[in-house]
């Protein structure tokens, strides 16, 4: 996955006479305090050099797990359209871009950003670019949403994980409230990313939410630790991006586990694949999560007929339609 052209284009040019030894340093603090998760007080993308770090070597994975994640929202619920958006810890528009891509007729979006720094860039690749209405909003998550309207789709992308546990169940309950129709919640594919997804899905299965994705069902998670559920995206990288990261791979796979949550239910609730899919001649083993509640390993051969055509197709992270459960 790559990002839209536009937004590509506009990284590229505030990127363009930054010195490569500069962004090497500060994606390397960010990313420390990214996989050390950080909550000090202090902003990961406080200064100018950290957002152009973070353009340079983490938009584009972020960018290819809330795509993805929408994807998932929109074939769980075909009939969603939003006409707008609230994003809650928005960086430089992330969402808005996914968004706007997922839903061209997207009519409006409140970002609510901490980060001034942050803010100036997202307002700056969005101007001219995002046909939706776009307000730019400075504020704290956990204590900057009075006064805030509800939006018909609520985001937190790679938000939770930069706030103290403690406050994460006020956190939620205020996402909740400001979700006129949907709430999407995205978080690092890590074992403790997937604890916080499963303590705001509880959360939000008690206050009488529906679970779109990825979730088949409304029953407690099948996967017990050292086991967790995440997906991954792989992600096209620059050569800015190979270059500040000293990498020669030119690609990278970003892993992340996300929760869509409504306030109307999903048509259908098939199959989810939970982790890469094993092939063999005439065979696939696909682990899934089930509509009945479990997970597990299933056998799918040629004599399935149908059903294997749609399994050998399936890959991490899809929607097993056919799956006979």
């Amino acid at each position: 996955m790559e990002l839209p052209a536009r937004l590509r284009q506009g990284v590229d040019s505030l990127l363009e006479k930054v010195p490569l030894a500069a962004l090497k340093q500060a994606a390397r603090t960010l990313s420390d305090r990214y996989r050390a998760e950080l909550r000090d007080g202090r902003l990961h993308m406080g200064e100018d050099i950290a957002v152009k770090a973070y353009l340079a070597t983490r938009l584009p994975a972020t960018y290819a797990a809330v795509r993805a994640s929408l994807d998932a929202l929109t074939e769980a619920r075909p009939d969603f359209r939003p006409k707008s958006l609230l994003d809650i810890g928005a960086g430089p528009g992330t969402m808005l871009w996914a968004t706007s891509d997922a839903w061209p007729d997207l009519e409006r979006a409140v970002l609510v950003e901490a980060s001034a720094a942050v803010r100036k860039v997202g307002q700056s690749l969005a101007a001219d670019a995002i046909a939706a209405r776009a307000d730019w909003i400075a504020g704290d998550a956990t204590i900057d949403l009075d006064g805030v309207a509800p939006a018909d789709l609520v985001s937190a992308a790679y938000v939770l994980d930069e706030i103290v546990p403690a406050s994460l169940p006020k956190l939620v309950d205020r996402l909740w409230r400001l979700s006129a129709d949907t709430l999407l919640i995205v978080e690092p594919g890590t074992p403790a990313g997937w604890q916080r997804i499963l303590a705001a899905r509880s959360q939000l299965i008690e206050a009488g939410a529906h679970v779109l994705a990825p979730c088949p069902h409304q029953a407690p998670c099948p996967l017990a630790p050292p086991d967790w559920c995440h997906f991954a995206r792989r992600v096209a990288r620059s050569r800015l991006h190979r270059l500040v990261k000293e990498a020669e791979v030119p690609w990278e796979d970003e892993k992340f586990i996300y929760l869509a949550a409504s306030r109307h239910p999903a048509p259908t609730r098939p199959a989810r694949v939970i982790a890469p899919p094993k092939t063999g001649s005439g065979k696939v083993v696909l682990k899934l999560c089930e509509p009945d509640d479990h997970a597990g390993e299933r056998l799918f051969s040629k004599r399935d007929g149908e059903v294997f055509k749609a399994a050998r197709r399936a890959d991490w992270g899809d929607a097993l339609t056919d799956s006979g459960a």
